[in-house]
């Protein structure tokens, strides 16, 4: 999961939080000394920790998430020209993320 996280990273197709959040939920279980480096990690640790403790996202997070997305949903509409039934379609799958973080706490 780990290597699935910082492959995201780099891979804008690919999640990174997700991958990450689950590594410390199973090292939690299966190895504490794992758990402690990866919450303890210099770039990745601070966001887990915010979301562990408080199931909160950063306010810089948050801007970059909504903002890629919006960047995103206005790209494909401009190359793809897609059918008014396709941009909903599209457009309520990237809606309903975008909600998610936004009603997250934010620190």
């Amino acid at each position: 999961m780990v290597g699935l996280g910082v492959i995201g990273a780099f891979l804008p197709v690919l999640p990174t939080t997700p991958f990450l959040l689950l590594a410390a939920g199973l090292f939690a279980r299966a190895s504490p000394r794992l758990e402690q480096w990866l919450l303890n990690h210099h770039i990745f640790g601070t966001s887990l920790r915010l979301w562990r403790e408080k199931g909160a996202i950063s306010r810089r997070a948050k801007t970059g998430a909504v903002s890629l997305m919006a960047a995103s949903f206005g790209l494909f509409l401009f190359f793809a020209h897609p059918s008014l039934v396709l941009t909903a379609i599209v457009a309520a799958a990237m809606t309903l993320p975008a909600l998610f973080i936004l009603t997250r706490p934010a620190e």
